[in-house]
């Protein structure tokens, strides 16, 4: 999420970013990324807790106005969507026209519930997603710089 703030955002002002999936379920907060006085910031989750401004009405109702957010990122959470076609419509919906979404997913790793665990997620996989929510790849590569792989997607609205 540092490389993508870095590359993509470092150089923007006023942006609205919107975190699905914030939870902070083990101290990696990570809003530390998109800690810029000139950005605002909300963590969505489906439930009240540590990192998070929004509670969703339900994995696939953000309850937000449609074109309400520059930025929509998600980290470590499309595995654990049931319906990640439906999620990835509704990230779709509430994000500007013209707006970056990144969204990175674990293509390797072992199961992890919180409390579901549904999904891999391999570049192609992310380019159909990203296609299906009429969205424009713009990057999409496995990282392969830790311990687990994860598939790192940049599209734009």
């Amino acid at each position: 999420m540092s490389k993508f703030a870095y590359e993509h955002l470092s150089k923007e002002n006023n942006l609205k970013i919107l975190d699905v999936g914030s939870y902070d379920v083990n101290g990696t907060h990570r809003s530390i990324f998109f800690n810029n006085a000139k950005w605002l910031y909300y963590g969505l989750d489906v439930e009240a807790g540590p990192n998070v401004d929004i509670v969703s009405v339900d994995e696939y109702n953000f309850g937000l106005d449609d074109n309400s957010f520059d930025v929509t990122i998600s980290g470590s959470t499309a595995e654990h969507v049931r319906d990640v076609f439906a999620w990835m419509k509704e990230i779709a919906r509430v994000t500007k026209k013209g707006g970056l979404i990144c969204i990175i997913t674990p293509s390797r790793i072992d199961e992890h519930r919180f409390p579901l665990d549904c999904w891999r997620i391999m570049p192609d996989g992310m380019a159909y997603l990203f296609k299906t929510a009429n969205l424009e790849a713009i990057s999409i590569a496995i990282d392969y710089n830790t311990s687990f792989y994860f598939t790192v997607g940049v599209a734009r609205k």
